[in-house]
């Protein structure tokens, strides 16, 4: 059963909810995977995506923060949530689909702005959220499954516009970086993306603070989407839709798309 699946981290659902609908007009993936929709599942407007053809919904919410959402035209069944780090946020929704493969789609915390989880408590939050990741796949090492979203790292050197000057930045500093590849590594994830664009600069999020962030171009890949070792030679097709960043009123993210024949 080949699909296209897309993750983006939409920056309110409800806010852009016509982004969305042009992205699913344009696009039409089979899969949508959506991140800080800052809406409680009933507030998202999923009779705008069902008329749309998307008829299947799964989505923790929460009012304001966080939040994510399945949006499918392939019947999906719910199969949960985890709670990383114990921070009671939204931040984790796993569907099913028919054909078997688990869908896990992740919001990782942002980790605020200083990498030093003695004086940002964001910090420590987001290297505890990893670490239970990779405890989780550890202890249920995860089989026929993909895992998407916005992970909040840019781990490879070429992830980033400047390595070197970003190296205490957080997303790309070198603890990040080591506890996501322990995560991935735990899970046996393969990195599908960098699998069908494995050399150069490759971004999926541009700061809102530059004046022309296109022109200057300063951009990490924080957007991710990875498959068990199992699947993971069935995706192909992987694209940034870098345009859809310049779109009016945008998110901060593009949308990261990988087409599977499973």
């Amino acid at each position: 059963m080949p699909f296209t699946l897309a993750t983006w981290n939409i920056n309110s659902v409800r806010l852009r909810a016509g982004l969305v609908e042009k992205l699913l007009r344009e696009e039409g993936p089979d899969v949508l995977c959506l991140q800080e929709c800052k809406s409680p599942v009933d507030k998202i407007p999923a009779d705008l995506f069902s008329a749309l053809g998307y008829g299947h919904m799964i989505a923790r919410g929460q009012k304001g923060y966080n939040g994510v959402a399945i949006l499918s035209k392939l019947p999906i069944e719910d199969v949960g949530d985890m709670d990383f780090a114990g921070l009671g946020h939204a931040r984790h929704v796993a569907g099913r689909l028919e054909n078997g493969v688990v869908i896990h789609n992740f919001y990782v915390p942002a980790g605020g702005d200083v990498p030093d989880r003695a004086v940002n408590e964001k910090f420590g939050q987001k290297l505890d959220y990893l670490t239970e990741m990779r405890d989780w796949f550890h202890g249920d090492r995860p089989e026929k499954a993909i895992l998407v979203g916005d992970l909040n790292i840019a781990p490879r050197e070429d992830d980033v516009w400047s390595h070197k000057q970003l190296l205490k930045v957080v997303s790309h500093t070198p603890i990040e970086v080591e506890h996501l590849g322990q995560a991935q590594e735990a899970g046996g994830w393969v990195d599908v993306t960098r699998a069908d664009i494995p050399e150069g600069q490759l971004y999926s999020w541009w700061s809102y603070r530059a004046r022309d962030w296109d022109a200057a171009d300063k951009g990490r890949r924080l957007d991710h989407v990875w498959a068990t070792a199992d699947i993971a030679n069935a995706g192909h097709g992987s694209r940034i839709l870098r345009d859809v960043r310049g779109w009016e009123k945008p998110s901060d993210h593009a949308p990261v798309f990988a087409e599977f024949d499973l």
